[in-house]
Protein backbone atom coordinates (compact mmCIF):
# COMPACT_ATOMS: atom_id res chain seq x y z
CA UNK A 1 0.00 0.00 0.00
CA UNK A 2 1.37 3.66 -0.87
CA UNK A 3 2.29 5.54 2.20
CA UNK A 4 2.06 9.34 2.06
CA UNK A 5 4.39 12.09 2.95
CA UNK A 6 2.88 15.46 3.41
CA UNK A 7 4.95 18.26 3.08
CA UNK A 8 3.12 21.97 3.93
CA UNK A 9 6.08 23.55 0.95
CA UNK A 10 7.13 22.29 -2.52
CA UNK A 11 10.31 20.87 -2.78
CA UNK A 12 12.73 20.60 -5.63
CA UNK A 13 12.12 17.50 -8.07
CA UNK A 14 15.23 15.91 -6.92
CA UNK A 15 13.62 15.53 -3.75
CA UNK A 16 10.91 14.03 -5.04
CA UNK A 17 12.99 11.83 -6.70
CA UNK A 18 14.58 10.60 -4.31
CA UNK A 19 12.25 9.84 -2.02
CA UNK A 20 10.84 7.63 -4.73
CA UNK A 21 14.56 6.20 -4.64
CA UNK A 22 14.60 5.62 -1.39
CA UNK A 23 11.69 4.22 -0.54
CA UNK A 24 9.05 3.62 -3.64
CA UNK A 25 6.13 2.67 -1.04
CA UNK A 26 6.27 6.47 -0.20
CA UNK A 27 4.71 9.16 -2.07
CA UNK A 28 5.37 12.80 -1.27
CA UNK A 29 2.15 14.47 -1.62
CA UNK A 30 0.35 18.19 -0.61
CA UNK A 31 -2.73 19.23 0.94
CA UNK A 32 -4.83 19.35 -1.86
CA UNK A 33 -4.12 16.11 -2.85
CA UNK A 34 -5.68 15.05 -0.45
CA UNK A 35 -9.60 15.05 -0.77
CA UNK A 36 -11.03 11.93 0.82
CA UNK A 37 -10.51 10.49 4.37
CA UNK A 38 -8.82 8.05 2.95
CA UNK A 39 -6.23 9.80 1.78
CA UNK A 40 -5.37 11.20 5.30
CA UNK A 41 -5.22 7.97 6.54
CA UNK A 42 -2.14 7.05 4.59
CA UNK A 43 0.08 9.80 6.16
CA UNK A 44 2.50 8.53 7.64
CA UNK A 45 5.08 11.29 7.26
CA UNK A 46 4.42 14.83 7.62
CA UNK A 47 7.19 17.74 6.48
CA UNK A 48 6.01 20.61 8.39
CA UNK A 49 2.75 21.11 9.89
CA UNK A 50 -0.53 23.16 9.84
CA UNK A 51 -3.06 23.84 12.58
CA UNK A 52 -5.62 22.42 10.31
CA UNK A 53 -3.51 19.37 10.42
CA UNK A 54 -4.34 18.76 13.90
CA UNK A 55 -8.22 16.96 13.83
CA UNK A 56 -7.05 14.80 10.53
CA UNK A 57 -4.12 13.92 11.74
CA UNK A 58 -3.66 13.71 15.59
CA UNK A 59 -6.39 11.02 17.07
CA UNK A 60 -6.37 7.39 18.95
CA UNK A 61 -4.42 4.57 16.14
CA UNK A 62 -3.43 7.65 14.08
CA UNK A 63 -1.36 6.52 11.26
CA UNK A 64 1.03 9.16 11.29
CA UNK A 65 4.25 8.28 13.03
CA UNK A 66 6.92 10.69 12.52
CA UNK A 67 7.11 14.37 12.06
CA UNK A 68 9.72 16.29 10.48
CA UNK A 69 9.76 20.00 11.75
CA UNK A 70 11.30 23.09 9.19
CA UNK A 71 12.67 24.99 12.05
CA UNK A 72 14.82 24.08 14.51
CA UNK A 73 12.56 25.10 17.41
CA UNK A 74 9.06 23.36 17.82
CA UNK A 75 7.70 25.51 20.49
CA UNK A 76 4.97 26.09 17.93
CA UNK A 77 3.78 22.32 17.38
CA UNK A 78 1.47 20.20 19.81
CA UNK A 79 4.25 18.10 21.83
CA UNK A 80 1.42 16.95 23.80
CA UNK A 81 -0.53 15.24 21.49
CA UNK A 82 2.02 13.86 19.50
CA UNK A 83 3.64 12.77 23.02
CA UNK A 84 0.09 11.13 23.92
CA UNK A 85 -0.55 9.45 20.47
CA UNK A 86 3.32 8.23 20.17
CA UNK A 87 4.36 10.62 16.94
CA UNK A 88 7.98 10.95 16.85
CA UNK A 89 9.42 14.52 16.24
CA UNK A 90 12.83 15.54 14.40
CA UNK A 91 13.74 19.17 13.89
CA UNK A 92 15.73 20.97 11.71
CA UNK A 93 18.90 21.63 14.16
CA UNK A 94 22.01 22.57 12.09
CA UNK A 95 20.08 23.30 8.94
CA UNK A 96 20.44 26.80 9.74
CA UNK A 97 23.88 26.64 11.83
CA UNK A 98 26.08 28.45 9.46
CA UNK A 99 23.28 31.08 7.90
CA UNK A 100 22.45 32.27 11.29
CA UNK A 101 26.23 32.45 12.20
CA UNK A 102 27.35 34.28 9.88
CA UNK A 103 24.38 36.65 10.14
CA UNK A 104 25.41 36.90 14.07
CA UNK A 105 28.92 37.64 12.80
CA UNK A 106 27.74 40.58 10.77
CA UNK A 107 25.95 42.27 13.28
CA UNK A 108 29.41 42.16 15.62
CA UNK A 109 31.20 43.55 12.88
CA UNK A 110 28.70 46.47 12.30
CA UNK A 111 28.53 47.22 15.73
CA UNK A 112 32.00 47.05 17.28
CA UNK A 113 33.41 48.64 13.49
CA UNK A 114 30.92 51.55 14.16
CA UNK A 115 29.26 50.76 10.33
CA UNK A 116 25.71 51.06 12.08
CA UNK A 117 26.90 54.75 12.83
CA UNK A 118 28.41 55.39 9.02
CA UNK A 119 25.62 54.33 7.75
CA UNK A 120 23.28 56.83 9.17
CA UNK A 121 26.10 59.48 8.94
CA UNK A 122 26.24 58.72 5.29
CA UNK A 123 22.57 59.43 4.99
CA UNK A 124 23.09 63.14 5.70
CA UNK A 125 26.65 63.80 4.85
CA UNK A 126 28.32 63.94 8.05
CA UNK A 127 31.76 63.55 8.69
CA UNK A 128 31.75 61.78 11.91
CA UNK A 129 33.63 59.22 14.20
CA UNK A 130 31.30 56.27 16.55
CA UNK A 131 32.11 56.70 20.28
CA UNK A 132 34.32 53.56 20.39
CA UNK A 133 35.46 50.82 18.10
CA UNK A 134 36.65 47.62 19.21
CA UNK A 135 38.26 44.46 17.76
CA UNK A 136 35.98 40.91 18.46
CA UNK A 137 39.28 40.32 20.60
CA UNK A 138 38.53 42.75 22.97
CA UNK A 139 34.80 41.75 24.00
CA UNK A 140 33.48 39.51 26.17
CA UNK A 141 30.91 37.54 24.41
CA UNK A 142 28.22 35.47 26.39
CA UNK A 143 26.50 32.74 23.94
CA UNK A 144 23.06 31.61 25.55
CA UNK A 145 22.96 27.92 23.73
CA UNK A 146 25.72 25.92 23.19
CA UNK A 147 24.17 23.77 20.11
CA UNK A 148 24.74 23.72 16.54
CA UNK A 149 24.19 27.61 15.63
CA UNK A 150 26.51 28.73 18.72
CA UNK A 151 29.22 25.85 18.28
CA UNK A 152 29.78 27.20 14.68
CA UNK A 153 29.39 30.89 15.65
CA UNK A 154 32.12 29.80 18.33
CA UNK A 155 34.37 28.72 15.78
CA UNK A 156 34.09 31.62 14.04
CA UNK A 157 34.69 33.70 16.75
CA UNK A 158 37.98 31.56 17.62
CA UNK A 159 39.52 32.92 13.91
CA UNK A 160 39.17 36.24 15.31
CA UNK A 161 41.12 35.17 18.27
CA UNK A 162 38.21 35.32 20.34
CA UNK A 163 36.94 32.27 22.91
CA UNK A 164 33.62 33.23 24.18
CA UNK A 165 31.71 32.20 27.32
CA UNK A 166 28.83 29.77 26.78
CA UNK A 167 25.62 28.91 28.89
CA UNK A 168 23.65 25.28 28.65
CA UNK A 169 21.49 23.57 30.79
CA UNK A 170 24.26 22.13 33.23
CA UNK A 171 27.52 23.85 32.35
CA UNK A 172 29.17 20.74 30.27
CA UNK A 173 31.98 21.57 28.30
CA UNK A 174 32.09 22.63 24.72
CA UNK A 175 34.90 22.73 22.04
CA UNK A 176 35.60 26.22 21.04
CA UNK A 177 33.93 28.21 23.99
CA UNK A 178 36.53 29.10 26.64
CA UNK A 179 34.25 28.41 29.84
CA UNK A 180 30.39 27.07 29.66
CA UNK A 181 28.66 27.62 32.98
CA UNK A 182 24.85 26.28 34.05
CA UNK A 183 21.77 28.86 33.23
CA UNK A 184 21.69 28.62 36.90
CA UNK A 185 24.77 31.26 36.18
CA UNK A 186 23.00 33.16 33.64
CA UNK A 187 22.68 36.13 35.54
CA UNK A 188 26.24 36.15 37.16
CA UNK A 189 27.69 36.32 33.56
CA UNK A 190 25.40 38.29 31.60
CA UNK A 191 26.54 41.25 34.44
CA UNK A 192 30.46 41.54 32.95
CA UNK A 193 29.38 40.26 29.05
CA UNK A 194 30.09 43.11 26.66
CA UNK A 195 27.86 41.14 24.02
CA UNK A 196 24.79 38.14 25.31
CA UNK A 197 23.26 36.37 22.06
CA UNK A 198 20.26 34.26 23.30
CA UNK A 199 20.10 31.08 20.91
CA UNK A 200 17.71 29.03 23.33
CA UNK A 201 14.48 27.48 22.21
CA UNK A 202 11.74 28.55 23.65
CA UNK A 203 10.12 25.91 26.78
CA UNK A 204 8.34 27.07 30.53
CA UNK A 205 11.80 28.28 31.66
CA UNK A 206 12.84 30.03 28.74
CA UNK A 207 9.66 32.02 28.50
CA UNK A 208 10.36 36.16 29.25
CA UNK A 209 13.81 35.23 30.54
CA UNK A 210 14.84 38.49 29.09
CA UNK A 211 12.93 41.11 31.48
CA UNK A 212 13.37 43.97 33.13
CA UNK A 213 15.31 42.37 35.41
CA UNK A 214 17.74 40.90 32.94
CA UNK A 215 18.25 44.15 31.16
CA UNK A 216 18.83 45.96 34.35
CA UNK A 217 21.70 43.63 35.32
CA UNK A 218 23.48 43.89 31.97
CA UNK A 219 26.39 46.93 31.54
CA UNK A 220 25.22 49.98 30.01
CA UNK A 221 27.27 49.32 27.39
CA UNK A 222 26.23 45.88 26.43
CA UNK A 223 24.96 45.09 23.46
CA UNK A 224 21.54 42.62 23.26
CA UNK A 225 20.78 40.39 20.70
CA UNK A 226 17.99 37.60 20.20
CA UNK A 227 17.93 34.57 17.33
CA UNK A 228 16.49 32.09 19.38
CA UNK A 229 12.81 32.55 19.87
CA UNK A 230 10.76 35.92 20.21
CA UNK A 231 8.77 34.93 23.56
CA UNK A 232 12.14 33.96 25.20
CA UNK A 233 12.35 38.43 24.83
CA UNK A 234 9.79 40.72 27.23
CA UNK A 235 9.27 42.81 24.09
CA UNK A 236 7.87 45.54 26.32
CA UNK A 237 10.50 45.27 28.89
CA UNK A 238 13.55 44.95 26.24
CA UNK A 239 11.83 48.57 24.84
CA UNK A 240 12.37 50.37 28.12
CA UNK A 241 15.81 48.95 28.74
CA UNK A 242 16.58 50.56 24.96
CA UNK A 243 14.92 53.97 25.73
CA UNK A 244 16.30 54.21 29.32
CA UNK A 245 20.08 53.44 28.11
CA UNK A 246 20.07 50.20 30.24
CA UNK A 247 22.30 48.65 27.09
CA UNK A 248 23.75 49.85 24.53
CA UNK A 249 22.16 48.51 21.28
CA UNK A 250 19.98 45.34 20.45
CA UNK A 251 20.07 43.29 17.20
CA UNK A 252 16.67 41.26 17.36
CA UNK A 253 15.65 38.76 14.61
CA UNK A 254 12.45 37.04 16.43
CA UNK A 255 9.33 38.81 18.03
CA UNK A 256 6.72 37.51 20.37
CA UNK A 257 4.59 38.79 17.40
CA UNK A 258 5.50 38.50 14.13
CA UNK A 259 5.74 40.91 11.82
CA UNK A 260 6.22 43.47 14.54
CA UNK A 261 3.10 46.13 14.04
CA UNK A 262 4.15 49.06 12.54
CA UNK A 263 2.84 51.24 15.05
CA UNK A 264 5.40 49.72 17.62
CA UNK A 265 7.90 51.70 19.45
CA UNK A 266 10.62 49.75 19.16
CA UNK A 267 10.29 51.23 15.62
CA UNK A 268 11.35 54.74 16.31
CA UNK A 269 14.78 54.05 18.77
CA UNK A 270 18.17 54.20 16.93
CA UNK A 271 20.23 51.66 18.99
CA UNK A 272 17.97 48.97 17.64
CA UNK A 273 18.94 46.91 14.02
CA UNK A 274 15.48 44.56 13.56
CA UNK A 275 15.05 42.13 11.02
CA UNK A 276 12.44 40.20 10.15
CA UNK A 277 13.03 36.99 11.29
CA UNK A 278 15.59 36.23 8.46
CA UNK A 279 19.21 35.02 9.82
CA UNK A 280 18.61 31.42 8.83
CA UNK A 281 18.04 31.97 5.57
CA UNK A 282 19.82 30.93 2.64
CA UNK A 283 19.47 29.63 -1.01
CA UNK A 284 21.32 26.05 -0.05
CA UNK A 285 18.30 25.73 2.44
CA UNK A 286 16.38 22.54 0.93
CA UNK A 287 20.17 20.88 -0.41
CA UNK A 288 21.32 21.22 3.85
CA UNK A 289 17.26 19.96 4.72
CA UNK A 290 17.37 16.75 2.32
CA UNK A 291 20.19 15.51 3.69
CA UNK A 292 18.97 15.67 7.26
CA UNK A 293 15.78 14.23 6.33
CA UNK A 294 17.10 11.42 3.99
CA UNK A 295 19.02 10.96 6.89
CA UNK A 296 15.79 9.76 8.79
CA UNK A 297 14.12 8.64 6.00
CA UNK A 298 16.66 5.99 5.05
CA UNK A 299 16.40 4.23 8.56
CA UNK A 300 13.21 5.14 9.22
CA UNK A 301 12.10 3.48 5.87
CA UNK A 302 13.91 0.50 7.04
CA UNK A 303 13.46 0.09 10.42
CA UNK A 304 11.13 2.82 12.11
CA UNK A 305 14.22 4.43 13.87
CA UNK A 306 14.83 8.31 13.40
CA UNK A 307 19.36 8.62 14.03
CA UNK A 308 19.29 12.29 14.06
CA UNK A 309 17.62 15.36 15.37
CA UNK A 310 15.05 13.73 17.72
CA UNK A 311 12.89 15.89 19.94
CA UNK A 312 12.50 14.60 23.28
CA UNK A 313 8.71 15.47 23.56
CA UNK A 314 9.07 16.11 27.25
CA UNK A 315 11.52 18.68 27.07
CA UNK A 316 10.65 20.28 23.82
CA UNK A 317 14.41 20.05 22.73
Amino acid sequence: MTKYILSDRSFRDEFLKKVHKTDNNYQLVFENNLNQKEDWEKVEITIGWKKSWNEKLLYEKTPLKWVQSISAGVDYLPLDQFKQYGIKLTNSSGVHAQAIADHLLAILFMQNRGLFTAIKNQQQANWQMADNYYMLQDLRILIIGTGKIGQQLASYLNFFDNHPIGINTNGRTIDSFRKTFSLDQLEEQASIADVVINILPLTDDTYHLYNKEFFQNMKESATFINVGRGPSVDTQDLYQALQNNAIAFAAIDVFEQEPLPADHPLWGLENILITPHISGFTPHFQKKFMAVFFENFTTFAKEGELTENEVSLASGY
